[in-house]
């Protein structure tokens, strides 16, 4: 007959063996601690359950090769916003590495303004935040009539202002920053759109095996420099009944005028009508590659 106590010993391993167990994913993200890709690593995994450690990186450049050199397990970049447009330097990144799309996620972006202790909102005189938080809240600060000043990230500027003690200097970024920071809210929701999403997408080494459920392609081609080429290859998605979501198109950096064209469309690379549309584009493009098929959130 086992005792109690050791009944609750055995109990206790158990647990602990799964705990160590579990696989800790490390995540790179642009920009510090704080900001809204770090939250957007927490809330994607932890949706999935699975664990994973953020890691800060300066640039978007610097998550890509983090993850190309196996510095890191996966990243996180945000591709695209519901108010400012897509991310250019990300579109141009996913062309230049030999990575994969395995995921994406949409996030709320909720930008507040932050300042040191003790301040109010006529002691500011300038603004500092990363170019897409400053366009996402064009309105409020042009009303707000103080300078603009572009930084690197939301969190790293208020991080500077932490770590600077700059007076008179306030940061858009989130909540989640001005409690790491330890900096005053001066307002909250100063976004133009309150409804404000920002898509982040998960980079890996290797294709997303295929899962049940929506599905959804991202791709990048070019097209012969002729009339109707563009035309004819979304011909090619639409006779095989392929719903296209969206259409980005980036200049080819090959020749002047000459631009490659972004694709999301709905459907698994696996799926017959995508192999279908997708051996169909090989044969009318100058350059496809498919950039990832994964699980549909958007």
């Amino acid at each position: 007959m086992i005792s109690s106590t050791n009944q609750q010993e055995e109990i206790n391993g158990t647990a602990r063996a799964e705990l160590s167990s579990v696989t800790t994913y490390t995540v790179a993200f642009q920009g510090e601690y704080g900001a809204f890709g770090d939250e957007a690593v927490r809330a994607y995994f932890g949706r999935l359950q699975q664990s994973a450690e953020p890691r800060p990186y300066r640039s978007f450049a610097e998550v890509f090769r983090a993850v190309a050199t196996g510095e890191v397990s996966y990243g996180m970049v945000p591709v695209e916003n519901s108010q400012a447009g897509s991310i250019n330097d990300v579109y141009d990144l996913l062309r230049q590495h030999d990575l994969f799309v395995i995921g994406e996620h949409q996030h709320p972006v909720n930008h507040c303004l932050l300042c040191l202790p003790g301040q109010q909102l006529s002691d500011i005189k300038r603004v500092i935040s990363h170019p897409q938080a400053l366009a996402q809240c064009d309105v409020y600060l042009r009303e707000l009539g103080v300078e603009i000043v572009a930084t690197y990230d939301t969190a790293g500027s208020a991080k500077m202002i932490r770590e600077e003690n700059l007076h008179g200097v306030a940061a858009v970024a989130g909540i989640g920053a001005a409690e790491l920071y330890q900096l005053e809210i001066l307002a909250r929701g100063i976004q133009t759109i309150k409804d404000n999403y920002t898509r982040f997408i998960v980079l890996g080494r290797e294709p997303a095996p295929r899962k049940e459920g929506p599905a959804k392609t991202m791709l990048v081609m070019a097209t012969a420099h002729q009339p109707g080429s563009l035309y004819n290859c979304l011909g090619m998605l639409a006779a095989n009944k392929i719903n296209l979501l969206k259409l980005e198109s980036r200049p080819s950096r090959q020749r002047a005028w000459e631009y490659v064209f972004y694709l999301d469309f709905e459907g698994h690379r696996e799926d017959p009508p995508v192999r279908a549309a997708l051996a169909d584009l090989a044969s009318h493009t100058t350059f496809c590659k498919v950039l990832g098929s994964f699980a549909r959130s958007i």
